[in-house]
């Protein structure tokens, strides 16, 4: 292990909610080294797409620092956080979110647009490289509605690689398809943390020991475990 990627102190994040608030992230404390594979469940409500939020910078902390890689997320303006996740972070969502009127090669393209990492001449030809890489190499010119849920997410995943981002974030992405693609998804997910990526997935996967190095629990906002699981032993 290396040193952390993620560096979470004492964050708090409250909704409002008529005259009250709601408090989704409830003193929250976390660290990840580099190239751990970070498995986070618990119930709905549990705050575990927030603190996903919290760590790509789409929500703010409203109280404790959340650090990735060394940056201060919660002092950065909007502008500069958008250019951060487009370089540093790799964004996977259960409902897929591919533009439907772009191709899937465009789709994957699009983030090279955004960040202007990749030069233009190079991204049609690694787009086709990441596509071939999550299995899909031949639906490159198809829409997305061409494609399977299953394809469809592979294609998700190629997208939050195309700026070769150190860390990947993933919100429930099996969520959306059945057990056999699933596990074909997740043991995607788990070659790329071989190559050394730090990922850190929200999930409902019952058997994520065989992908997964740490399983965190969250519970009303809070961690009430943090265990080493199956795959740290293999």
């Amino acid at each position: 292990m290396t040193e952390s990627v993620i560096d979470v102190r004492d964050a708090v994040k409250t909704y409002p909610l008529g005259e009250s608030e709601v408090v989704a992230v409830d003193n929250l404390s976390l660290d990840v080294a580099g190239g751990e594979f970070v498995a986070v469940v618990g119930r709905s409500g549990s705050g575990k797409t927030t603190l996903l939020n919290l760590l790509a910078g789409i929500d703010r902390p409203t109280s404790g620092s959340v650090r990735v890689e060394g940056v201060e997320l919660g002092v950065l303006s909007e502008s500069d956080l958008a250019v951060w996740r487009g370089e540093r972070v790799g964004l996977v969502f259960q409902f897929f979110q591919l533009l439907p009127t772009l191709t899937v090669a465009e789709n994957v393209m699009l983030p090279m647009d955004f960040a202007d990492k990749i030069p233009a001449e190079e991204r049609r030809g690694r787009a086709e490289d990441l596509l071939d890489r999550v299995g899909i190499g031949d639906q490159a010119d198809k829409m997305p509605a061409a494609l399977s849920g299953g394809q469809q997410q592979r294609a998700a995943i190629a997208r939050a690689l195309a700026n070769d981002p150190p860390l990947l974030l993933a919100d429930e992405p099996t969520g959306n398809l059945d057990s056999a693609t699933a596990d074909a998804v997740l043991k995607l997910f788990a070659d790329l943390n071989s190559d050394g990526r730090t990922i850190v997935m929200v999930t409902h996967e019952t058997d994520i020991s065989s992908v997964a190095r740490r399983k965190i629990t969250l519970q009303d906002g809070r961690i009430v475990d943090d265990e080493t699981i199956g795959a740290a032993l293999a």
